[in-house]
């Protein structure tokens, strides 16, 4: 049984989700999990994952890997973090309204209209849905498209120069919009931006 197969068969059987495989140097196995997300749970409810959680699912694949004949010399089995990593279109729907960070697979060329460096592909701003439904689509075509998500964000004003008094005027920044399918990206997180208050944050921001 295949690795990726093996762990997602484990940690969904014990009623979890699987977040992240990751294999580092010298053969340490990093199992991220997390409690499934359902539709329309209120932010500041979810549930957590505990050691508890952790270590159940330690036990379970480490008899899984066994059997199978895995390699590896140390199993770590841990929650996400704050800058969990988005994979699914489940993560991007539960997550949306955060401010993340994404990484294109190609850079922007001709799409960047001048506004932004043509070879950028990294970005950090606020993630939305986008609803674009034709009314000439049929309703189950429509309910097997693919989501289509963007993401707002506002440059950082200039740093004022050496010896110059910062403005105390408040600019207002322009709001750039960069659309995509989640086949077009490398790699998605939540932002790593601590805040007190609970995960949402007041303003978008370019990485």
């Amino acid at each position: 049984m295949a690795l990726q197969e093996l762990v997602t068969k484990t940690v969904e059987g014990l009623g979890y989700d699987l977040v992240e495989i990751e294999r580092s140097a010298g053969g340490l196995l990093r199992i991220t999990i997390d409690h499934p997300w359902v539709p329309g749970t209120a932010k500041g409810t979810e549930l957590f994952i505990t050691v508890e959680d952790c270590e159940k699912v330690t036990r379970q694949l480490q008899f899984g890997l066994e059997v199978e004949g895995v390699e590896y010399r140390r199993l770590e089995v841990s929650s996400p973090g704050i800058d969990r990593p988005l994979r699914k279109e489940a993560d991007f729907q539960r997550f949306a309204g955060e401010l993340v960070d994404l990484t294109l697979k190609a850079p922007l060329g001709a799409a960047a209209a001048g506004q932004v460096a043509p070879t950028r592909k990294k970005f950090r701003g606020r993630l939305e849905r986008v609803e674009a439904v034709n009314a000439d689509t049929p309703a189950d075509a429509q309910a097997a498209a693919p989501a289509q998500w963007q993401l707002l964000w506002s440059e950082e004003p200039p740093a004022p120069k050496p010896g110059q008094k910062p403005s105390r005027k408040k600019t207002e920044l322009p709001v750039h919009v960069l659309g995509f399918t989640l086949d077009e990206l490398r790699d998605a997180r939540l932002a790593p931006v601590v805040n007190f208050k609970g995960r949402g944050n007041s303003a978008a921001a370019e990485e």
